[in-house]
């Protein structure tokens, strides 16, 4: 265990961090599996909105940048194909 307050104060801060990212994480999965079930209009309309939750996670480091560009191009595919 860390011995100075400085370190102790880190390792919280790095806690807290990596349960914030775990749950933007998992939510932004939740958001693409609802938007690859979607059918129509529906998925069209859902796109912006979860490109935008991809985008913020790379911004944040929770996933890599090129990551997050072929999701978003993946699910720009299949948005544009639905009828």
């Amino acid at each position: 265990m860390a011995n100075h307050s400085a370190t102790k104060k880190d390792a919280r801060q790095a806690a807290i961090r990596a349960e914030r990212n775990k749950y933007y994480g998992k939510t932004t999965r939740n958001a693409i599996r609802d938007l690859r079930a979607a059918k129509g209009k529906d998925a069209k309309d859902k796109f912006p909105e979860v490109a935008s939750m991809i985008d913020k996670l790379a911004k944040r480091g929770v996933i890599h940048k090129n990551k997050a560009a072929n999701l978003k191009s993946k699910l720009a595919k299949k948005a544009n194909a639905a009828k």
